[in-house]
């Protein structure tokens, strides 16, 4: 395979990050510094090493569907102390890391892998995996307004891609509302409805892609079953697994 699929199956960075390391000489195979892109590796034969560290291929990866609970930011520590997603999988046998992003306050679907190339596939824009959220506002959102939502705001100087908005109920000055999307841009679902002069007070997201969130209680996880598995890299041009992602467990908050 590719040097740079080698890196990114280990987890390390994604292959343009990976292209990155190996031209500026960071990455040696056989204990020879490799500079030249689309060089290739035996991961059975070769050994390669980043910055003299050796790196292998995990014997099997691990995926974690996780339901977030407002209050822990998306990142592996925190240096103002803040409680992390990361604390909530530490039973999973294997140190995975955040998909994509959720800010602190936003709850719902996390996935969580090792699997650097699956993990580069989901979280980019070009293969446009739905991500669908639930939506609380103040105020009621006019058909309007709905409009206008689905055919996209400017969000820092650029349009938003179309989305797709079902109002579910309305109850006094709040609206419920299912948004559909496929970008990733920085509290992008928020910004949306500020801009059309709704305050969202919660949001969660309840499904990427073909996973669904479920009855998965708030700061529990699991692991994603085989079926989930093999959709999920179908839906982002992978072959299916080959064996169960990884043993059932759940763990709790």
């Amino acid at each position: 395979m590719r040097l740079n699929r080698f890196l990114a199956q280990a987890g390390l960075a994604s292959r343009r990050q990976a292209d990155t390391l190996i031209a500026a000489g960071r990455v040696t195979v056989n204990g020879e510094t490799v500079a030249r892109l689309g060089t290739g590796v035996d991961p059975d034969r070769d050994s390669v090493a980043l910055d003299g560290r050796p790196v292998a291929l995990p014997a099997s990866f691990t995926y974690v569907l996780l339901n977030k609970p407002p209050g822990f930011v998306v990142t592996m520590s925190d240096p103002q102390g803040r409680r992390t997603a990361a604390e909530l999988v530490s039973g999973a046998g294997a140190r995975v890391v955040p998909v994509g992003r959720l800010d602190a306050a936003t709850e719902g679907l996390l996935l969580l892998t090792d699997d650097g190339e699956l993990a580069h596939r989901v979280a980019h824009p070009s293969f446009e995996l739905d991500k669908v959220y639930r939506v609380e506002a103040l105020g009621v959102l006019s058909e309007g307004g709905r409009r206008t939502l689905e055919a996209g705001v400017e969000l820092d100087g650029r349009t938003t891609a179309p989305a797709v908005v079902r109002v579910l109920s309305t109850s006094g000055n709040v609206t419920a509302a299912e948004t559909t999307i496929h970008e990733g841009r920085k509290r992008q679902v928020r910004r949306m409805f500020e801009a059309v002069g709704h305050r969202v007070t919660r949001l969660v997201r309840i499904r990427l892609g073909p996973l669904a969130l479920g009855d998965l209680p708030s700061g529990q996880w699991r692991p994603l079953t085989t079926a989930e598995l093999g959709a999920l890299r179908q839906a982002v041009g992978l072959a299916a697994p080959r064996e169960t992602p990884c043993p059932p467990d759940r763990s709790p908050l």
